[in-house]
């Protein structure tokens, strides 16, 4: 089921004089073998057993660390990753598994350093730890029979374009959850004067789509802290591109949270017959270095300068390279997901 439009901007492929590889790259990136099934990152089958597949073909090794929380706490368990078809790693765990994880490779004999995989699709406070979770099961009640509005003609759609936390955040503002996902499904609130604020000014607009600006995780905000006005961004420092931001969410902490908040605000929207945009981004990341891209597949997912520095044409530090065959996969893996799911 289609739920969400996304809205996403994608550089086009560079010049060669910005594509050159890293003088330290050991073979021609188009040699890398790309991995073509459905079923990267955490999956369940109907038993509830999960398999972890993780594409690191430069890797020599890979483990995943299980954790109790998604913050401080040291391992429970380390499991050893088996090397599978076109560069992918496997594990599987029986069902009833839970708690968050990490995946490490060894990568010529260094240890890299533990991060999210790409593909995770639920995480713990901050993004730091993957979570052990199908996200189907974090559903609110009615999910089920959501649909999002029919489209009127082309000529008809108007645009509204939002910050989820703006939206609610004034201290007048009427709305219990300010800044919060939940905050758009309160209904009929009202500010000083009786001037109507939330949902209910979202409503009197007359538009038909609501375009959100980034909901995705992203790195900018400390999500173990309370909300503060000087906490603020934009959304567009990327960090785990599956997962929605733990800020907006009542409780940043428990992984289900998140993803069961951010349903109910796109059923509320819908409910209201309006239809939801959101803005994504991938044509960098909030950080090259510390990003799971580069601990997993060092050099592959940004373009460089033929000195062997991060191009970067976007004027945010870093470039993703979008021409490459897996990064080009998780962009179009990750819209499909956000409109299946959400």
């Amino acid at each position: 089921m289609t739920r969400l439009l996304l809205l996403f901007f994608v550089l086009t492929a560079p010049t060669l004089a910005t594509a050159q590889l890293r003088p330290a790259d050991p073979f021609p990136l188009a040699q890398y073998p790309a991995y073509h099934g459905p079923d990267l990152g955490l999956t369940f089958d109907r038993a509830g057993q999960g398999t972890l597949r993780v594409w690191a073909p430069t890797a020599e090794a890979l483990r995943l660390r299980l954790y109790a929380a998604g913050a401080g706490s040291a391992p429970t368990a380390t499991h050893e990753l088996a090397r599978s078809s076109a560069g992918t790693w496997v594990l599987a765990l029986p069902p009833g598994t839970t708690g968050f994880y990490t995946v490490q490779a060894t990568i010529k004999g260094k240890t890299m350093a533990e991060v999210c995989e790409p593909y995770a699709r639920a995480v713990g406070v901050n993004g730091r730890r993957a979570a052990w979770l199908d996200p189907t099961t974090a559903a609110p009640a009615g999910w089920a029979d959501d649909l999002r509005p029919k489209p009127g003609a082309p000529t008809d759609i108007v645009v509204g374009e939002a910050s989820v936390r703006d939206l609610s955040s004034a201290s007048t503002s009427g709305i219990q959850h300010k800044g919060q996902y939940l905050g758009l499904t309160e209904e009929n609130t009202t500010g000083p004067g009786g001037v109507r604020t939330g949902l209910s000014h979202l409503l009197e607009l007359g538009i038909t789509h609501v375009h959100l600006l980034p909901t995705y995780d992203f790195a900018a905000i400390d999500e173990s802290l309370p909300p503060a006005p000087d906490k603020y961004s934009w959304g567009y420092d990327p960090l785990n591109y599956f997962v929605p931001e733990g800020s907006y969410a009542t409780d940043a902490f428990n992984p289900a949270v998140r993803i069961r908040e951010y349903k109910q605000l796109v059923q509320s929207l819908h409910k209201h017959q309006l239809r939801v945009i959101s803005d994504v981004v991938f044509n960098h990341v909030a950080d090259a270095g510390t990003s799971a891209f580069e601990q997993l597949v060092p050099g592959y997912y940004f373009r460089h300068n033929a000195d062997g520095s991060l191009s970067n044409a976007t004027a945010c530090g870093n470039e993703v390279a979008s021409e490459r065959p897996m990064m080009r996969k998780l962009i179009v893996d990750c819209v499909s997901y956000w409109a299946r799911e959400y």
